[in-house]
């Protein structure tokens, strides 16, 4: 613990002198140890490039810096809070400053001081550390000097103001891994969720006795805040209660207080427990609410928590109820804001999941400003824009709309970035939309065809998967499908390369798009040269309903040339077939049962699918009728 020393007037002489007689002839306007935080024009003032390891770059108010330091640690009560003022009034959002500060031992003795009795040093070093912590270099050295332990303590103590100023602290500090994980082993966030509970059932008629309770309760969101990027601490607020406690804060009527609740709420919302809470206890209305805000940081975190919140059916629903739609359709009217603009098309995108959502987005034509927003914007929100169109094209009488919009061609465009969500996103919205023989057209004649191929090389099973499901769709509606596929060089060995993946969603998109191909008697000649019936028979194993649904299509489709129902035969494809028939997917009954008939052609087929019981199989209607035609054979 920090023991004060009386000043040594022959050891410091005149500084100390000087500054004891600065606040004398200054004690009518003495800085107050009840020092306010800095002004918003100091907060928001831009940092100065970060000082090189080793350097020897000075502040100007270095001397002076080293001698408030020294008074820090040998002064008594009096002299230390004196000095703590002095300190206040420096520049400590500089980073010179800061690590001059730190350099000369004024870090530590700043932590020791939290370990006082002195309430007024603990508040004034309290508040130096606030500021100090804005610095990421600082805030590592803080939790290097197990500052964080002290700040948490420091949040047991019965004072409101102490207990404001350590959560603020905490809020900077908290902004990396270790420092998280150490607030929640020490309990903080048990701690500061205690915090939120400021007494108060309305927020906005609050006495002047309530107001430092909702100040301390502010400052532990914010604490909360910070804690909740890392996903043990979204569980552990969870755990301690601090979802109903939040949902009640969302009901204040001030800004800076609402902007860390919804914060807070939209980063925990990547949890579904979060989202289910969210929804059950009435939050999606008091959100839908403050996206009518002027403020555009909390219409952002507002749009980012129904982003994440509308996964669940039900949220989308009550955001459509809320008239919540309407007003996300006009925050696109804010585009020279890239994060709010960001948030709002994501939110658009997940809300337009539901269909009768996408109906009321038309009311207000969304449509039209979603392909505005195709060009010159970000990729966080071209990927959301993208991800919207894809889910409008899901209706039927919008995929020509989309068109005639002139959305196909920016859609294309993309097709060429790097971006593995947005490739995912795009080619989803091309392959809906290519079930228009319109939209069809305008793919073909840009050659999209060509460039959703290609996607088929990249690395990501995501991409690739999403690029395989658009062929299907081109392939089926474009013209002269046959001979658009065999001008693709390498397209058929590249396609069936993809039958070695380890995933099963690229496996059942690319037995779909060979399904797709092997429709044209000269590409399923192909195909069977290049080897696709050992490719296809080795994956009969699978347990997959969905790739077994398309594999059996797939089977099917390549039986119908040469000698391909014999190879199937002779690759021991037959028997594993039997098997899905046992699937409860009634879509998985009716391809394996055409599959089956197509194989049936061959007696040792016939044999090798009444040995594997083939007659006693439980099926669907449709695998019953296949029984019939086995009975003819035997």
């Amino acid at each position: 613990m920090h023991q004060h020393k009386a000043f040594s007037r022959n050891r410091y002489g005149s500084p100390c002198f000087d500054l004891l007689s600065m606040y004398r002839k200054t004690s009518a306007g003495a800085i107050p140890v009840e020092h306010e935080s800095s002004t918003e024009s100091e907060e928001e003032e831009e940092q100065p490039a970060r000082r090189p390891e080793g350097s020897t770059v000075q502040p100007p108010d270095y001397f002076q810096i080293q001698n408030l330091v020294k008074y820090l640690e040998v002064g008594d009560q009096k002299a230390t809070v004196l000095a703590l003022c002095a300190m206040m009034d420096l520049n400590l959002m500089e980073e010179t400053c800061q690590l001059a500060i730190r350099d000369l031992g004024g870090l530590q003795i700043l932590l020791n001081l939290l370990d006082t009795k002195e309430v007024r040093c603990k508040i004034g070093s309290l508040k130096i550390l606030r500021k100090m912590s804005h610095s990421m270099q600082i805030s590592r050295t803080i939790v290097d000097m197990r500052g964080l332990q002290r700040l948490v303590k420091t949040l047991e103590s019965p004072n409101r103001d102490l207990q404001a100023l350590s959560a603020e602290t905490i809020a900077n500090v908290a902004r990396f891994h270790r420092a998280r994980k150490i607030v929640r082993n020490l309990d903080g966030i048990q701690k500061l969720v205690k915090l939120l509970d400021c007494g108060t059932p309305n927020l906005a008629q609050v006495s002047a006795n309530q107001e430092k309770d909702v100040e301390v309760a502010r400052c532990g969101v914010l604490a909360l805040w910070s804690c909740s990027k890392s996903r043990k601490n979204k569980e552990a607020i969870r755990k301690a209660g601090g979802i109903p406690l939040l949902g009640r804060l969302l009901k204040s009527p001030h800004v800076n207080m609402l902007i860390p609740v919804v914060g807070t709420l939209q980063e925990c919302s990547s949890e579904e427990s979060y989202r289910i809470t969210i929804q059950t206890e009435g939050m999606v209305k008091d959100l839908v609410k403050n996206l009518r805000s002027d403020d555009d940081e909390l219409q952002m975190h507002c749009a980012s928590a129904i982003f994440k919140c509308a996964e669940e059916k039900e949220t989308r629903d009550l955001v459509r109820k809320y008239k919540g739609l309407q007003q996300l359709v006009s925050l696109l009217d804010k585009a020279h804001n890239k994060q709010l603009l960001a948030a709002a098309t994501g939110a658009i995108w997940k809300c337009s999941i539901s269909t009768d959502n996408v109906a009321e987005f038309q009311k207000h034509n969304a449509l039209q400003t979603l392909v505005g927003l195709l060009t010159d914007q970000p990729e966080e929100v071209l990927v959301n824009v993208a991800g919207a169109l894809g889910e409008f094209a899901q209706v039927p009488a919008i995929k020509p709309t989309i068109g005639k919009c002139g959305g196909i061609k920016p859609l294309v465009n993309l097709l060429i970035g790097t971006n593995q969500a947005l490739l995912v996103n795009v080619t989803k919205a091309l392959g809906a939309c290519a079930t228009d023989k319109d939209n069809m057209a305008i793919i073909q004649q840009l050659d999209g065809v060509r460039l959703v191929w290609s996607l088929l090389k990249k690395p990501s099973p995501d991409v690739q998967s999403s690029a395989a499901w658009a062929l299907c769709a081109c392939i089926e509606n474009a013209k002269d499908s046959g001979e658009m596929v065999r001008s693709l060089i390498g397209g058929l060995e590249l396609i069936l390369n993809l039958l070695k993946s380890t995933s099963n969603e690229v496996l059942a998109s690319v037995c779909a798009a060979i399904a797709k191909i092997a429709r044209d008697e000269e590409n399923l000649t192909l195909l069977t040269a290049l080897g696709v019936i050992p490719l296809l028979a080795k994956l009969t194993d699978t347990t997959d309903d969905r790739l077994r649904h398309h594999l059996a299509e797939a089977i099917y489709y390549c039986c119908m040339w040469g000698n391909n129902r014999e190879s199937f035969g002779e690759a021991q494809a037959v028997a594993p077939l039997v098997r899905f028939l046992k699937s409860k997917d009634t879509a998985v009954h009716l391809s394996t049962a055409k599959a089956l008939y197509q194989l049936s052609w061959v007696p040792e087929n016939i044999i090798t699918m009444y040995k594997r019981g083939v007659m006693k199989v439980s099926c669907s209607v449709l695998s019953l009728l296949f029984l019939v035609l086995i009975n003819a054979f035997l």
